[in-house]
């Protein structure tokens, strides 16, 4: 076995906090309001403003998720919590589950709600067990808050991440074929709706016992991004251009291998960013970011369609402007709301940031990423 890189412990728990604050703001992107219809945007296809709108969702979105899922992986590796399977589902339930269910109820009041006395354009509940799939995410993706799978998948694979990290690599390796074998061919619900999530997080498991983390470090950041910046035009392209099919097997295949080159460019970007000016704005920012991912949707469903009467919807000339600044605008409701939770009402901000703003950020990796 090669021998272990040292790498400076602090930097690279600076690291994975940047990695939060940057793969996370990114998500808003996949989920920024356009004002369109589904099928208005199916027309759009193509033109500039949505190949745009594209280009942002893959490079700052769907591309940054898996990071995320991986540094999960690879931190509960190097847990010993992780030991004890009652103590770590519990914790997990605490910091991950309870969280999801109590912001997928309060998107639903609040969305719902507005909806209905303001006469707006949102879904009204149908059934209640349609209400029941939307809290609890059972067997599909929810219509409001459709981010909050990740979370319920993730806990899934915290609450077999005690089995995972015991296997040998041979078994983790036939787990990692498996999931990816399912995220091609779109297998796995209603067990598990988003089965690269399990892919990644394997896959961090077996990052850590390869010391990947640590050797990608020493990449020259050209290096690292490359791959990704040669893999993402060719996605572009084949899905927005030559009209690939969204959904073929072939074209999530290709969308595994873009989010593999994103980790590497993604994990050495967060690593530069460590060393540079901007560490300590984001730093500041991280331990926000559960609730960022959580309360996003809530926004954009709210606050999106008042800005785009000034802006426009996707297409208008202001669009674009509006599509950029919309990952800034979330954080800038975000962080005056969570501190003042924070300060006011110290329970809710612990129980709906699964316990992230009622503690001072740690300085080890002890903390699980998600």
């Amino acid at each position: 076995m090669s021998e272990k890189l040292a790498i400076d412990p602090a930097r690279r728990s600076d690291a994975i906090g940047v990695a939060r604050v940057i793969c996370i703001m990114g998500i808003v992107y996949v989920h920024g309001w356009t004002g369109l219809t589904g099928h208005e945007l199916e027309l759009a296809r193509g033109s500039g403003q949505e190949i745009f709108r594209w280009t942002l969702m893959d490079m700052f979105g769907r591309s940054a998720v898996p990071l995320l899922g991986l540094i999960s992986g690879w931190l509960v590796a190097g847990s010993s919590r992780v030991q004890n399977w009652p103590h770590h589902v519990a914790r997990k339930a605490r910091t991950i589950l309870v969280p999801m269910i109590l912001w997928n109820a309060l998107a639903l009041l609040l969305i719902c709600g507005s909806g209905w006395l303001f006469d707006l354009e949102i879904p009204t509940p149908p059934s209640l067990y349609w209400v029941i799939e939307e809290i609890f995410i059972l067997t599909r993706t929810p219509n409001m808050n459709v981010q909050m799978p990740f979370l319920r998948d993730l806990f899934l694979c915290m609450t077999v991440a005690p089995w995972l990290v015991r296997w040998p690599n041979r078994a983790l390796i036939a787990v990692l074929a498996l999931s990816a074998i399912g995220h091609i061919f779109d297998l796995g619900a209603p067990v598990i709706l988003r089965v690269s999530i399990l892919f990644f997080f394997t896959l961090g498991i077996l990052a850590r016992r390869g010391d990947l983390a640590a050797r990608v470090t020493q990449w020259p950041l050209a290096l690292a991004v490359l791959p990704f910046l040669l893999c993402l035009p060719v996605q572009i392209y084949l899905t927005q251009i030559i009209d690939w099919e969204l959904g073929s097997a072939e074209s999530r295949l290709l969308d595994l291998v873009v989010r593999l080159a994103a980790i590497f460019a993604y994990w050495r970007i967060a690593w530069a960013l460590t060393a540079s000016p901007l560490r300590t704005l984001l730093l500041k920012i991280e331990p926000f970011m559960f609730f960022y991912f959580c309360a996003h949707l809530i926004l954009m469903w709210l606050g999106g369609p008042l800005l785009g009467q000034v802006f426009g919807k996707l297409g208008a000339p202001l669009y674009p402007f509006y599509l950029l600044a919309q990952p800034f605008l979330v954080l800038a409701v975000i962080m005056p709301v969570g501190m003042a939770l924070r300060r006011y009402a110290p329970a809710a901000a612990r129980i709906l940031s699964g316990g992230r703003l009622s503690r001072p950020r740690p300085e080890n990796d002890a903390r699980l990423a998600m």
